[in-house]
C-alpha cells in the first residue's frame, strides 16, 4: 500500500460504495503523504439537459476528466482514484487516455443485492421516483458489469467497512491483480 502511485478506477453498480470507498482511499494516501485526486466522475457531467445520444453525459464526463488530470499532474498529483461506472471494454483505452496513458487498475465494488436496496433506501428515502429508478438501475447495471468482465479484481463490500473495503483496494491495486488468491485474474474478497 505504501508504493502505490497510479490509477484505480472503482467501477460498480449504483450503492456499491463507489463515492465513500473512494473517500476512504484518499484519506489513507494523505497519511501515506501519497500526492492524489479523487474524482467522483458523477460529478464532473452533471449538466442539463444530456444530448438524446448521451443520457449520461459520457462525452462531457472524459473531456472534464481529462482536464482534471492534467490540472491535478501540474499540481503534483502522482495517484488518481476515480469512482464511476465503465459498462464498455471499448472506453478503457478512453478513460487511459484521459488519465494521460498512466496505469489504470480497475477495481468493481459489489455488494449483495438487499445491502444495495438498504443504501438506495436511505439514499433517496424522500425521493420515491429517484429510488424506483436507482432499485431498477442496481440490478440492471450489476448483470452488465458482471457479465463485462472488465475489471481486475473485485470487491465485496455487503459486510464491510468502507475503511476496510479502501484497504482491500489499495492492498490488491499494489500487488497487481495476480496474487496466490487470484483465478482468471479475478481477486474476489468475500468477508
Amino acid at each position: 500500500m505504501d508504493n502505490f502511485v497510479g490509477s484505480i478506477f472503482l467501477n460498480g453498480t449504483v450503492g456499491a460504495g463507489k463515492t465513500t470507498v473512494a473517500g476512504c482511499i484518499g484519506r489513507i494516501l494523505r497519511q501515506k503523504a501519497v500526492a492524489h485526486a479523487i474524482i467522483d466522475l458523477d460529478s464532473i457531467r452533471q449538466a442539463w439537459p444530456a444530448p438524446p445520444s448521451d443520457r449520461f453525459n459520457h462525452e462531457l464526463e472524459m473531456v472534464n476528466l481529462a482536464s482534471l488530470v492534467g490540472n491535478y499532474a501540474d499540481a503534483g498529483v502522482e495517484a488518481f482514484v476515480l469512482a464511476g461506472v465503465i459498462e464498455d471494454a471499448t472506453e478503457i483505452p478512453r478513460y487511459r487516455k484521459a488519465l494521460g496513458g498512466r496505469p489504470l487498475e480497475i477495481c468493481r465494488i459489489t455488494a449483495d443485492e438487499s445491502v444495495l436496496r438498504t443504501r438506495l433506501n436511505a439514499r433517496h428515502q424522500n425521493d420515491p421516483d429517484g429510488l424506483l429508478w436507482h432499485l431498477n438501475r442496481a440490478v440492471e447495471l450489476e448483470n452488465i458489469l458482471v457479465n463485462q468482465s472488465l475489471d481486475d479484481f473485485v470487491v465485496d463490500s455487503s459486510d464491510k467497512s468502507a475503511e476496510v473495503v479502501a484497504r482491500e483496494v489499495l492492498e490488491l491495486a499494489v500487488q497487481g491483480p495476480l496474487t496466490a488468491d487470484c483465478t482468471r485474474n479475478k481477486c474476489i474478497l468475500r468477508g
